[in-house]
């Protein structure tokens, strides 16, 4: 398989610019004090399909003969590669075929159908979904658009890197979330022929760290036994890293590779939607995680590719309650009191002298585990910090009431 060159890039970019868009690149002053570096946020979760998936997709496609477009293509994907491969199909009129995981976010299932795509769930992992989907191309005769071991694909994400280095000629650093490798793969290639003294870093979820792994011992390659769960990372969680893409592009050009957990991402995704105004999904908030917990030298100037945005709204909340809580903005309070009257009003009452929002309160004097003259009181609260929860625990302890904080007894 052909090995990509800064010349293939550049006539990528003639292809991609008919229907990319050129996003948006910021300096960002909180995350420059976040990351304490000059940093910059390249927007590409704001790219047409909500991610950076259209590039690869449309340069592979745009190739492809007019008997393949008129026979149809397939691709497997959690989500933002089908969206790129179903935009680009209808683009240039063709069907296309996507194999999704079971466990692919509602909203990306939703986009790809709304693209005209046919979509078919199978496979826990984009892994699994892959094995389906290379024999529904066979017995069709669809041809298979990978989502990253493919040099048209991998040229068509480099677009991205020459279209940053205009936008910001003096980097010294960029952090990638990384999935498949597709992405980091061209970007690097391009940014190192225009700068060949650039850092290039990437990101892993700890559900799927595949990757990092071999990059720290390619021997493992032999072993192939790499594991995967799920993750609010869908969009980079790969089981089985790719030997072609570790050998031809991540050993040579990327200097090192993180691992993050949800936690981290999480907190990275609520840090973009309070302080960047950016609705960011897991896998494109990686990056900023893992810039923030490796401790990597990113010189003068970084830039963080926020590589997408779609996020099932039903995940935002859940998220941003994680995050909270995480940060000590939000506690779940179980309470238990004597069942007698007003013993609740003396609870809400500390509450409102500690200047405490009550979001959600619930009373259960059922359980079997109660005592006949008892009630347990369940409080969600919006907290300052954790003094203040310390000051609200202590205010229901001197009225007499046991206190559990985000717990599931009793």
């Amino acid at each position: 398989m052909k090995v990509v060159d800064f010349e293939d890039i550049k006539k990528a970019q003639d292809v991609v610019s008919r229907v990319a868009l050129k996003t948006l690149v910021e300096r960002s002053r909180s995350a420059t004090n976040f990351l304490g570096t000059e940093t910059y946020l390249k927007f590409e979760n704001q790219q047409r399909t909500g991610s950076f998936k259209i590039r690869g997709a449309y340069n592979k496609m745009s190739h492809l003969s007019k008997d393949e477009l008129k026979k149809g293509v397939s691709a497997c994907s959690a989500g933002n590669h089908a969206q790129g491969v179903a935009y680009s199909a209808s683009a240039l009129g063709t069907q296309a075929h996507i194999v999704m995981p079971t466990q692919a976010p509602v909203a990306k299932v939703q986009a790809t159908l709304d693209y005209g795509a046919k979509v078919y769930q199978r496979g826990e992992f984009v892994d699994e979904s892959k094995d389906y989907c290379l024999e529904l191309s066979e017995k069709e005769g669809y041809t298979f658009i990978h989502p990253y071991e493919d040099p048209l694909v991998i040229a068509g994400q480099g677009t991205l890197g020459i279209e940053l280095f205009n936008q910001v000629k003096d980097l010294d650093s960029v952090v990638i979330g990384l999935g498949g490798g597709g992405l980091i793969s061209g970007t690097a290639v391009a940014l190192r022929a225009l700068n060949p003294k650039i850092k290039i870093y990437g990101a892993v979820t700890e559900a799927a760290p595949g990757m990092r792994d071999v990059f720290k011992n390619p021997k493992l390659f032999n072993e192939d036994n790499f594991k995967a769960k799920p993750t609010i990372a869908d969009g980079i969680a790969i089981k089985k890293p790719s030997k072609y893409i570790y050998e031809n592009y991540i050993s040579k050009y990327v200097d090192d590779i993180v691992t993050v957990t949800d936690e981290e991402i999480a907190l990275s995704m609520i840090y973009l939607l309070e302080r960047a105004k950016a609705v960011v999904e897991g896998a494109g908030a990686a990056g900023l995680a893992g810039a923030k917990k490796a401790g990597w030298n990113l010189g003068k100037k970084c830039a963080v590719i926020l590589c997408g945005g779609n996020i099932d709204l039903n995940l935002v909340s859940r998220v941003i309650e994680k995050g909270l809580t995480i940060q000590d903005r939000m506690v779940r309070l179980k309470v238990l009191i004597e069942d007698v009257p007003g013993q609740l009003n003396r609870l809400t009452s500390e509450l409102s002298k500690l200047s405490t929002n009550v979001i959600d309160v619930r009373h259960d004097r059922v359980n079997s585990r109660l005592g006949l003259k008892q009630t347990l009181v369940e409080f969600v609260l919006m907290t300052r910090s954790r003094e203040h929860i310390s000051q609200i625990v202590e205010a229901f302890s001197k009225i007499g009431s046991k206190v559990w904080e985000n717990s599931d007894e009793l």
